[in-house]
């Protein structure tokens, strides 16, 4: 079942990192068992990169942690250290967002997935995780 897309607003615990995004009122998200989501116990939904708005001066307050392959940018606040949203190595044209730091109200349903981080590759053939971050154009029905 299809949900209503939605502005979304969020942020990190300091609220200097905040942002938007356009998705839908009921999102999947995913939890992660790599070395990185898993120490930070991070659980989120992706979207499209044109769907994601960093907000004010927010950029000033952001930094990035890569490692591995450093697809994936894990981007946190630099004051209270959060990671409210990064940019993950199965969706490099995505934004991952934190579904805790979605401020309250906007989510109707949250469905949860996993993600076998240990075995990247493996999971990311399983799944259609790629497919997440791909705007979707009315006009493609037509085609």
């Amino acid at each position: 079942m299809e949900s209503e897309s939605v502005v979304h607003q969020g942020g990190c615990h300091c609220k200097r990192v905040r942002w938007r995004v356009r998705a839908p009122s009921s999102v999947v998200v995913w939890k992660c068992d790599c070395s990185n989501c898993s120490v930070r116990g991070n659980i989120h939904f992706i979207v499209p990169s044109e769907s994601f708005e960093v907000l004010g001066d927010s950029k000033e307050f952001l930094t990035t942690y890569t490692f591995g392959t450093h697809t994936a940018k894990h981007t946190f606040c630099k004051v209270c250290g959060i990671t409210s949203f990064y940019f993950p190595r199965s969706n490099p044209d995505g934004v991952a967002v934190t579904v805790k730091c979605v401020d309250p109200g906007t989510l109707t349903h949250v469905e949860l997935r996993h993600y076998d981080g240990k075995n990247w590759e493996s999971s990311y053939n399983k799944t259609d995780i790629a497919s997440l971050s791909k705007v979707v154009s009315q006009n493609n029905s037509s085609q």
